[in-house]
């Protein structure tokens, strides 16, 4: 039976656990690579040593523990898994209820930088917000899951009684990389309870229709070369998640090497060792490095396929180097886009393959934070 009751969590990882995480570090192989390899043939030697090398000797990951200790955490039992989540609760009386998803090789862990901001405000004036960041099913502390079938429908469902559960009647919901699939879906079939959809990415694309071509933009026609330079350089990911992740599982949970440098071609040159380090360890030591990827054969997979576009109130954020989305194929399928805008904060260059914006709450935190609160208080 599952069981409804929202119970206190505090993270706790054994100190053996620790201990031979730094073995297997020291006892890394290493392959073999070409001379003067830069990058072409995927992650290179220098950029996972140097990674792992901090992971070893550098990093400390009772910091990041202590970090979210300091913030309230439970879990609760829905459709037969354990959610973990951050329950944030904001001073102010008037602050709105807010769902905050993250996605793959991220975890809950990239919105601890835009807690304070979004519930905490400094301006008295600006939106406050009750904050519940969940770990996806599957994913750090919510898993491994116990079954099949996580797909992003599944998980809006999940997201939509976890907010039943802590007696939010209205509520808006933001998200980043798969939560930016996720929350359109929340909004879709909780629709009489969520207020608004704010996301950094809206995954529409071309649907064959030559006349969707037409008249484009410079800007939606570079959109479109960024998008086919992802999909024919550094896609393989998605397809091997989508066809085969166990035979990729075996890799991921032995070597937290190979978990690295896999799960770290995502994350990008110009983002902090600790936050690249943080979010790959959290998948080490929660036993989530397979169950994570499962999200894409699920959702590739799926068998539900919504009719006609989402109608919630919709509002886009997309940040210089993320993927840039087209309006053309995101009204599409957002018929409620009410906000979009577009934003280079000027982030540090990387190399080629870097992630560019793509961690907002974590790179440019005062202009998510300001963009989400401006959407949500046009809802009001």
């Amino acid at each position: 039976m599952t069981d409804a009751t929202i119970r206190p969590y505090r993270v706790d990882i054994p100190q053996a656990a620790l201990d031979d995480l730094a073995g297997r570090l020291s006892r890394t192989l290493w392959p073999d690579e070409l001379p003067g390899a830069t990058g072409d043939y995927g992650m290179t030697t220098a950029r996972v040593r140097d990674l792992a090398g901090y992971w070893r000797d550098g990093f400390d990951w009772r910091a990041v523990e202590n970090r979210l200790n300091s913030h309230p955490q439970f879990v609760t039992d829905i459709d037969g898994e354990t959610i973990h989540f951050l329950h944030v609760r904001s001073s102010r009386e008037d602050a709105t209820p807010l769902l905050l998803t993250h996605g793959w090789p991220g975890s809950v862990l990239e919105y601890l930088d835009v807690i304070t901001p979004l519930a905490e405000p400094g301006d008295p004036g600006a939106p406050a917000f009750h904050l519940v960041i969940p770990s996806l099913p599957g994913f750090g502390f919510s898993g491994p899951t116990r079954g099949p079938g996580w797909d992003r429908y599944r998980t809006a469902r999940a997201w939509a009684e976890l907010m039943r559960r802590l007696g939010y009647d209205r509520y808006g919901a933001v998200g980043n990389d798969a939560g930016s699939m996720i929350s359109p879906e929340v909004g879709r079939i909780d629709s009489g309870h969520v207020t608004g959809v704010h996301v950094t990415q809206l995954f529409s694309f071309p649907s064959g229709d030559p006349a969707e071509f037409e008249g484009l933009s410079e800007a939606d026609q570079a959109a479109l070369g960024q998008l086919k330079w992802f999909y024919d350089t550094m896609f393989s990911f998605n397809t091997l998640h989508s066809q085969q992740p166990q035979t990729l599982a075996f890799a991921l949970a032995d070597s937290p090497a190979g978990l690295l440098a896999w799960n770290a071609q995502l994350f990008g040159e110009s983002l902090d060792r600790d936050f690249i380090v943080a979010n790959v360890a959290l998948y080490w030591l929660t036993g989530t490095s397979g169950s994570a990827i499962r999200f894409y054969y699920e959702d590739a997979h799926a068998g539900e396929h919504p009719d006609g576009p989402t109608t919630a109130p919709t509002g886009l954020a997309m940040f210089a180097g993320d993927f840039q989305s087209i309006r053309r194929f995101a009204e599409r399928d957002h018929h409620g886009i009410v906000s979009w805008n577009s934003y280079d904060p000027g982030l540090p260059a990387g190399g080629p393959r870097d992630a560019g914006g793509h961690y907002a709450a974590h790179q440019a935190t005062d202009l998510l934070a300001g963009d989400i609160r401006q959407f949500f208080a046009k809802l009001r």
